[in-house]
């Protein structure tokens, strides 16, 4: 068995990293910068600790542990170290507020350990934690949750989900808002999102609502805050203690910075252009009253737009040669569209930078991929939902711009999609879109994460989202690279064969073929106290810098692929082995 596999793959035996492109090779000679790092634990400790170990003995008041393994590691290679972090399920937590089968999901996450991923992210549902009430929070289940996922020596992204579980791609659970919130929109369904044909969108709160006191005495924005103080309260020791390590801020749909103008529930269906969502009654006032500031009162909000499962051609607002958007009123009412909902995100993770101000975290607020009709003049999906995108305008680096000044992660999603998989009649370019993205990003200073839109478990989607994660391949700084990848999502499919070895190896290529680290500051990846957001640059002078510039160079395909039948082969070695022994 191991002189066949050698003949079909050398590397996998040897463990060498002789990638075909990669910018350095990992010899013997080159071990000097390696530094060792030995792993004990007491005798009563859960968690391995680990201590850097330079082969000079010191002393130490701790309690002699016992040595159970070793692991070098290649600080080149290790530069070059994403971390990989799972979804939980998620109806994880019930809606009656209740971590159901908490054994099942102790056993999932022992075995994901074996993977060697470094943590999980969950959703924690205002629709569960503050359903009795205003104010009435009940945190016991998360509690329990993140306890488990603590004693399994995992790390914790935690989302902040203001929005309701259900309707999206992929949901498999329904979770509301508040009861309490919803009964107030059925006085006032304003609080809403709102389509042209007065259709609302129950999902989340509209962001014309972000500042007015209509949920008893609080605005909604105020709300959200109270919500993540309430939650800083109770999870304190998780935090302090480095269990959670992120903390993503929900900011619409599906938890994404975006309009909901895509939504199966409405009647939604792939590759539909979508629909404008800012016809409620304060957004309405809203725009009224900009277009009579600048003398324009005729200006209306667009009725010519189509509806949601449009092609571009079929409307006169996003039509290819003189659609509405090429004219001077489209172009304000795509400028106001896109500004209130960069001031909305812009808004809640200012609150979210007070609330966490000096916990040892980041903050992280996520962007939508919308790729279909990406390779159209009018990019109309992306212009329904907000991102104000076309080959002349940069639409996503004022949100860039914005996530900057609030020390926060860019997380965006498509990572695994490849332009070949896609129906021609959509039009999608997910490759650009993410190499668009993630370079507003890079090139602003701030840290991008990302993760797949839809389930994968074959190595085709696996090798983009690892060239996506580094797309100039291995190299000496590990720039440019992706701070986190969080793979959507825990199931037991994942987890049964051959699916799982597949993961296994993406896991171990996405760490750069290291093992796991558990010492962050070793890939620069040390987290510091959360420090304030920056305001000393005005909203409206971020908005202004849209000239598009072009990506970051991006490699073909990754010099770290996992290769044909490399997965079932690893499967076969460890069956014979485990046989053997």
């Amino acid at each position: 068995m191991t002189t066949v596999l050698r003949m079909m793959s050398p590397n996998l035996i040897n463990g060498r990293n002789l990638y075909k492109g990669s910018q350095i090779l990992v010899r013997g000679e080159e071990s000097k910068s390696r530094s060792h790092w030995r792993f004990s634990t007491k005798v009563s400790s859960r968690t391995p600790q680990a201590t850097a170990s330079s082969g000079v003995s010191s002393t130490t008041t701790e309690p002699k542990g016992r040595e159970f393994d070793t692991t070098t590691y290649d600080d080149k290679m290790l530069a070059n170290y994403v971390p990989v972090y799972v979804m939980l399920q998620l109806g994880v937590i019930t809606n009656d507020n209740v971590l159901e089968n908490a054994e099942k999901l102790t056993k999932q996450l022992k075995k994901l350990k074996q993977s060697q991923v470094d943590g999980v992210m969950v959703d924690v549902w205002w629709g569960i934690v503050e359903s009795n009430g205003p104010k009435q929070y009940q945190w016991s289940a998360y509690r329990n949750l993140f306890e488990i996922v603590q004693s399994c020596g995992l790390k914790l992204q935690a989302i902040m989900s203001f929005h309701r579980c259900g309707g999206n791609i992929g949901d498999d659970v329904n979770i509301p808002l508040p009861k309490w919130v919803l009964e107030i929109g059925e006085t006032n369904p304003d609080i809403f999102y709102t389509n042209k044909s007065g259709n609302r969108n129950e999902e989340c709160l509209s962001l014309s609502v972000d500042n007015l006191s209509l949920f008893s005495g609080r605005t909604a924005v105020e709300m959200y805050r109270d919500y993540m103080k309430s939650f800083r309260e109770n999870m304190d020791d998780f935090i302090s203690s480095g269990v959670i390590i992120d903390i993503e801020v929900g900011l619409g749909p599906a938890g994404e910075l975006r309009y909901p103008s895509y939504t199966e529930t409405q009647g939604w269906v792939f590759p539909g252009i979508g629909e404008f969502q800012c016809y409620d009654k304060y957004l309405r006032s809203d725009y009224e009253e900009e277009v009579r500031r600048i003398g324009h009162p005729e200006w209306k909000l667009p009725e010519n737009a189509g509806q949601y499962n449009d092609v571009p051609e079929q409307t006169g607002f996003f039509e290819y040669s003189n659609g509405t958007y090429l004219e001077e009123e489209g172009k304000f009412f795509l400028s106001w569209y896109a500004r209130k909902l960069i001031l909305h995100g812009d808004q809640i993770l200012d609150e979210a930078n007070k609330v966490f101000l000096g916990c040892k975290l980041k903050l992280a607020a996520k962007v939508s991929g919308i790729h279909w009709w990406y390779k159209t003049e009018s990019h109309a999906a992306e212009l329904t939902a907000g991102y104000y995108n076309l080959k002349n305008r940069d639409g996503y680096a004022a949100i860039a711009k914005m996530m900057r000044r609030h020390h926060a992660i860019l997380n965006f999603t498509c990572l695994e999609m490849r332009n070949t998989e896609q129906p021609a009649k959509a039009k999608s370019g997910p490759q650009e879109l993410v190499q668009q993205v993630l370079s507003c990003g890079w090139r602003e200073g701030i840290e991008v994460a990302g993760e797949n839109a839809l389930p994968r478990f074959d190595r085709d989607g696996y090798n983009q989202v690892i060239l996506n994660a580094r797309p100039n391949g291995i190299n000496r700084d590990g720039k440019p690279r992706m701070f986190g990848f969080t793979y959507l999502r825990l199931s037991d499919r994942l987890l049964s064969e051959p699916n799982f070895t597949t993961f296994k190896t993406f896991v171990k290529r996405m760490h750069a073929n290291q093992e796991y680290c558990s010492e962050p500051e070793r890939y620069n990846h040390e987290l510091l106290p959360l420090e304030r957001s920056i305001n000393d640059e005005s909203f409206e002078k971020l908005m202004e810098e849209t000239d598009p510039v072009d990506p970051l160079p991006w490699l073909e395909e990754t010099d770290m692929s996992i290769r044909p039948f490399e997965s079932v082969l690893s499967l076969l070695k460890s069956t014979f082995f485990r046989n053997k022994s």
